[in-house]
């Protein structure tokens, strides 16, 4: 399991209930969007990750209409098992770094 893919399943799993949308992952994870959705899309096929588009009328909004993410039971076991394989000291490296990224992914 790459860094990146790790990354987005700990953002998602600090609050497994909440969905979030891609750029509020993106701002998450200092990830770019190009990064990001195709990761989604893979945890989705593998049935880590469930999406839906929100409902909103975009005039009203004045945006266009959000998808959003949220983990599964399955995902949940798997961002667990995941933060489990990755040793304490790299795990609090990997959150110390995720405050200094800044905007673009660049560190």
């Amino acid at each position: 399991m790459t860094l990146q893919v790790r990354l987005v399943l700990q953002t998602l799993a600090e609050e497994p209930e909440q969905q979030r949308y891609g750029l509020e992952i993106v701002e998450a994870t200092g990830l770019m969007p190009g990064t990001i959705y195709p990761i989604l899309g893979r945890l989705e096929e593998a049935g880590w990750v469930s999406s839906e588009w929100e409902v909103v009328d975009q005039s009203a909004a004045g945006r266009p209409r959000r998808r959003y993410y949220r983990l599964t039971a399955d995902g949940v076991s798997a961002a667990a098992a995941a933060q489990a394989a990755v040793s304490p000291r790299r795990r609090a490296g990997l959150r110390a770094s995720l405050g200094r990224v800044l905007p673009g992914g660049v560190s």
